[in-house]
């Protein structure tokens, strides 16, 4: 049997990146799927469809995790499809590299409502899940730039606060949720993986067309990831942080 067959997994931003490949990990462990996406749906269909053929059964969720409402009817229809969810990946992000100077104050709002609030939102959704059924793990994937402001790192501003918004907040859930038994957890990914978007100067959505010679490096990251997370199965996913601790590992 694999070890999570019976499992329900939620992963946000799930259409591309360290998400789909998250999910797939998850999927090749039996779990079955919620694929969440906001603008890619062609990705999350695509990773159904790989789900499928693994023989798991999924749900492809569309919302903007910053909406308190939308996240709320996320997961009235999770309840209603499978009546439980046992992980929380917390993967749904906008990435950005606009100079301080030069962010303006729509371009902060909307990378710390989807990177920090968008996280806090649907893990306060999951927790009261897991809480209700007494199991469940929620992973929240941060950054190195939320950890350190090195020269040369390639965040800005909004999105390494977002990132270390989402480090504290998760030290946050772990020791207000330690004592129930979950077990919620930082993972910091590797960066860059999937097309670097956000919100840019002009308010458009931006996609860097450089070559990287680092991309295979991201793309094995996010293969790794899935697989580090899968591989602990359901409520004892591996690096698991006490109250007040946090793991940072590189996915």
């Amino acid at each position: 049997m694999r070890r999570l067959t019976g499992k329900v997994a939620l992963v946000t931003g799930a259409g591309r990146g360290i998400g789909r490949a998250i999910a797939k990990a998850l999927a090749q462990e039996g779990a079955s799927l919620v694929l969440h996406h906001l603008e890619s749906a062609q990705g999350a269909a695509e990773a159904a469809e790989e789900a499928g053929r693994l023989g798991v059964p999924t749900l492809v969720a569309r919302a903007d995790v910053s909406l308190a409402p939308a996240v709320r009817n996320m997961f009235e229809e999770i309840h209603r499809t499978f009546g439980r969810l046992d992980i929380l990946v917390n993967n749904a992000g906008v990435f950005s590299r606009v100079p301080l100077l030069e962010v303006a104050e729509a371009h902060w709002n909307r990378v710390l409502d989807v990177n920090l609030k968008g996280t806090f939102l649907c893990a306060q959704a999951a927790a009261r899940v897991m809480l209700a059924q007494q199991s469940g793990t929620i992973v929240n994937l941060a950054s190195g730039g939320g950890l350190s402001p090195r020269p040369g790192y390639e965040t800005s501003a909004p999105y390494a606060a977002s990132k270390a918004g989402v480090i504290m907040l998760t030290r946050r859930l772990a020791l207000e949720l330690a004592p129930s038994g979950l077990a919620p957890r930082a993972r910091r990914h590797a960066g860059g993986c999937g097309r670097r978007g956000g919100l840019p100067r002009d308010g458009r959505r931006r996609v860097d067309h450089r070559p990287h010679a680092g991309r295979r490096r991201r793309n094995g990251a996010a293969v790794r990831a899935g697989e580090g997370l899968a591989g602990g199965g359901g409520d004892r996913l591996p690096h698991a942080s006490g109250a007040g601790s946090l793991d940072a590992r590189v996915a």
